[in-house]
């Protein structure tokens, strides 16, 4: 199913409307790269590669690297980032498997090293940096992603200057420019014949727009490591429509849970009109030929570096420390960045309201609190910070004593094994946060507390010894569904928090181990491993009907799209249909009304003195048979297509056929074979009152329920209710219920237009006129019924001769037919040529016999 935009594709590709900065230093190439990598595009150019195996190439905002300047040589000294999610996801594969990194340093470099800084990590890592200019680094990253994308993409909008920025073009500008120094350092490292393309996260989401144009066969995947929001949010941001567009220019698309998904595709059906379907298990959105797959996979975590850690003396240390210091408390954790989506004020609010509650509770229960630094800076993060700590300093002068404190706040930089001492020791997680993508703090608690043999020995435990663990997470957060042994809760109902912290801590101690062995099964086997290997299985899947089909690339800036057909689709040449036309004895003629003969945005629907003129030729040539076949009624049809005495019409997608205008209209169905209509009525009327926007349309043939102009989502949830409803409330009635681009439809069986181009076919070949050529031309979904029912008439065996058939749609997109004209315009100018060829023949008949002239006329008189 394509955009309602797709009509029609004359735009051609450009990138002149903006001016993107160009690298700076081009790496020396590790391949040479063919352009569009595909004979049907005209590729004659010779290219190989160094390498013919497939490469995984992962692009993201920063490089899985830590960097330092050596103090005595001045050197720079690289290290891998053990802690790096893109480092860690190569465990889903063999240890052969080649990685190609592309991004940002955490270091500012001289423009005079970049070059020997490439060369060092790309010979060394595998490496390629993206060196951004400072000005486009600050607006790229923490303008336009940190202070707009990120809070936007967190439920939070710009209302006031003072709580948010506004859009700034000049910050787009820089993302933009940014994502483009990607796609210049991606083109110069691939092959786009066997490597696959995986970018992360919202930094770079016009970068798949790039690259599509470049290569419009790229295997190319995203995820998002962020949350997507409603649509009701996402349609603020002035530049919604390029970003989605970016992000279709993928194959696979990969979100951690379906909300976010479904948010993303209620976008893309209301900001694009674009239609998603399962298939096979795999959500699946056609755009412009092609599938885009939709992949819903919460990321895993990397077991062996936490075990590591566990492991590690100073670990058991930090833990025996804790042991002493917390001896007969209960300690609750969280561990949550400085951030105001995080919710760590809530959190320390739902404490107080559990120490007010349940007053057993004081001086029983502590909660550590650990603040990671601040990913970004601004008036928000530190008026977050200020009340966490004013909130923090009211409970421990209200509820604590003594050598007790009910909070304590570590805010600082804490070291991995101190941190991971705090996870093994606690009873309880508690993860609070208002907002966030998919928060990996329950995983990485639920593998501290399942232990090591290495620490469990360490600490005199015995491996036989029940584990247990508690989690008390937000509904809110990416993990929450994955994690169903957890209590979720509602962060900001602090009552509700702070009870379920209650349940939590009384629990028995045999539910605690049942709970924890669930969680513990589930995080073990879905690690990052696990998550990084299914993703790139299915965007293989995705990418493998790539070279089985012809692209063309179309758009400009960064509208551009790919469209991908058939090989064997083309233009039809009014020269190669007129010489066809020409040898011909006998013709069958088919032609859709609307978006064929009349342009579907005219709101003038009547056909104009050059249609009447080519359809008036057409018919006055004995050869031809010719119809219009359409789904509007049969009064409109035959007013307005009077003057044509010898025009065919199939009104009503064939309902009611008629000859000429001198035969009556023929129907097969009887008045009595419509008694399902009382049927239909009230039960569309009923979903027209609940639906706003929906209307019923009432034809002879058929009743029609319509829901474009509804709220998308809710139209279409409706007419699915309504599809299944017909169908059971007819399912013993000779009807057909269907749904099609924002109707519901319901008519007898054997009413289409494909079957009423059978039957005039089958009427020609009865009366020993059979077609030695047969053309039908339309624009839309109703017509694929005519090009197949054409094509298959083409294959049988009980015609006399095997006509030439010519199917054609109006328009670039994908269809059962072999040829394509891009507009209403072509149409005209196609009949037009045809309508030329038959007035050139016309002296030839005049100098027939009129015995055969005679016969001829009796022939055709016979078929209409």
């Amino acid at each position: 199913m394509v955009s309602r935009s797709c009509a029609n594709f004359l735009d051609l590709s450009s990138w002149d409307l903006l001016d993107f900065p160009q690298t700076q230093k081009p790496l020396p190439r590790v391949m040479t790269v063919p352009g569009i990598v595909s004979e049907l595009e005209g590729d004659t150019s010779s290219h190989s590669s160094t390498g013919s195996h497939e490469r995984k190439i992962i692009v993201a905002n920063m490089l899985p690297l830590q960097a330092k300047r050596d103090s005595e040589t001045g050197q720079w000294c690289f290290t891998w980032d053990e802690d790096s999610l893109l480092l860690q996801l190569r465990d889903g594969f063999p240890k052969d498997t080649e990685f190609v990194y592309i991004g940002s340093l955490n270091a500012d470099i001289a423009t005079s090293e970049q070059e020997a800084v490439s060369q060092k990590l790309l010979s060394e890592f595998n490496c390629v940096p993206t060196f951004l200019p400072k000005e486009i680094q600050e607006k790229y990253y923490r303008g336009f992603c940190k202070h707009h994308l990120w809070p936007l993409f967190h439920y939070m909008l710009p209302m006031f200057p003072d709580h948010g920025d506004r859009f700034d073009r000049r910050l787009w500008q820089a993302y933009v420019s940014a994502n483009k120094i990607f796609s210049d350092r991606v083109m110069e490292v691939i092959n786009p014949e066997d490597d696959y393309v995986w970018i992360q996260d919202y930094h770079l989401m016009v970068l798949p727009t790039f690259l599509r144009k470049r290569f419009n066969r790229i295997k190319l995947g995203f995820f998002l490591h962020s949350p997507f929001p409603s649509s009701e949010i996402y349609r603020t941001l002035p530049v919604r429509d390029d970003i989605l567009r970016g992000l279709l220019n993928c194959d696979l698309i990969g979100f951690h849970t379906f909300d976010y998904a479904r948010h993303f595709l209620s976008c893309c059906s209301r900001m694009l009109g674009l239609d998603y379907e399962s298939k096979r298990g795999h959500i699946g959105l056609d755009y412009f030929g092609r599938t885009v797959f939709i992949k819903i996979l919460p990321i895993g975590i990397h077991i062996g570096r936490i075990e590591s850690v566990l492991n590690l003396p100073s670990t058991a240390a930090k833990m025996k420390e804790i042991q002493e210091e917390f001896k007969g408390k209960k300690l609750i954790l969280g561990v949550d960045d400085m951030d105001i989506f995080k919710g760590i004020s809530l959190k320390l609010i739902a404490m107080e309201r559990l120490f007010e509650t349940y007053w057993h509770m004081r001086g029983k229960v502590v909660l550590i609190q650990i603040v990671n630094p601040a990913r970004a800076s601004g008036k928000d993060v530190e008026e977050a910070k200020k009340e966490i700590y004013v909130t923090a300093k009211r409970i421990n002068e209200r509820y604590g004593s003594s050598g007790y404190q009910p909070v304590i706040l570590i805010d600082r930089l804490v070291p991995r094994y101190e941190k991971t001492a705090y996870y093994a020791m606690a009873d309880c997680c508690l993860v609070n946060a208002v907002r966030d993508g998919m928060n990996l703090v329950p995983y990485k608690y639920i593998i501290c507390r399942q232990g090591t043999p290495g620490i469990d020995k360490a600490m005199g435990i015995s491996r036989d010894s029940p584990r247990t663990s508690m989690l008390v997470v937000s509904e809110f957060i990416g993990c929450s569904p994955s994690l169903s042994g957890a209590i979720r809760v509602n962060p900001w109902d602090v009552d509700a928090v702070a009870e379920a912290v209650n349940l939590a801590l009384k629990m028995s101690e045999a539910e605690k181990m049942l709970r924890h062995e669930k969680h513990y099964h589930y995080v073990s086997t879905h690690d990052v491993g696990y998550w990084a290997k299914s993703f790139l299985q299915d965007l293989e899947r995705a990418s493998q009907d790539h070279y089985n089909k012809r692209c063309w690339g179309i758009g400009f800036g960064l509208s551009f799209r790919v469209l991908s057909l058939s090989p064997s689709f083309r233009k039809l040449s009014i020269d190669h249909i007129v010489s066809t036309y020409r040898k011909t004895e006998r013709r069958a003629i088919f032609l859709d009304y609307d978006g064929t003969l009349v342009p579907e945005s005219s709101v003038i629907k009547t056909p104009t003195p050059e249609v009447l003129s080519v359809l008036k030729s057409l018919c006055e040539d004995p050869k031809n048979t010719v119809f219009i076949v359409s789904g509007r009624g049969w009064e409109s049809l035959s007013d307005w297509l009077s003057p044509c005495e010898n025009l065919g019409i199939a009104a009503e997608h064939g309902y009611f056929i008629r000859w000429s205008s001198k035969k009556e209209w023929e129907t097969c169905y009887s008045s009595a074979e419509a008694e399902w209509k009382t049927m239909v009525e009230p039960v569309m009327r009923s979903y027209m009152d609940a639906t706003d926007g929906s209307t019923i349309e009432f034809k002879e043939s058929a009743l029609v329920w319509h829901h474009q102009d509804a709220d998308p989502d809710f139209g279409s949830c409706q007419a699915k209710e309504l599809l299944d409803h017909l169908e059971s409330v007819l399912a013993n009635e000779p009807v057909v219920v269907k749904r099609g681009q924002h109707i519901v439809e319901v008519k007898p069986q054997g009413v289409s237009k494909g079957l009423a181009v059978e039957k005039v076919i089958h009427r020609m070949v009865e009366n020993g006129n059979s077609p030695d050529m047969v053309m039908c031309i339309g624009d839309d979904r109703s017509d694929e019924d005519m090009f197949e029912s054409i094509l298959n008439t083409a294959a049988n065996p009980d015609l006399p001769m095997r006509p030439e058939i010519f199917a054609c749609t109006v328009g670039r997109k994908p269809s059962k037919a072999k040829y394509f004209l891009d507009d209403v315009s072509d149409v005209l100018k196609l009949l037009e040529g045809l309508g030329a060829a038959s007035s050139r023949l016309k002296p030839e008949y005049e100098q027939e016999s009129s015995s055969s002239s005679s016969h001829t006329h009796v022939a055709f008189e016979s078929i209409i």
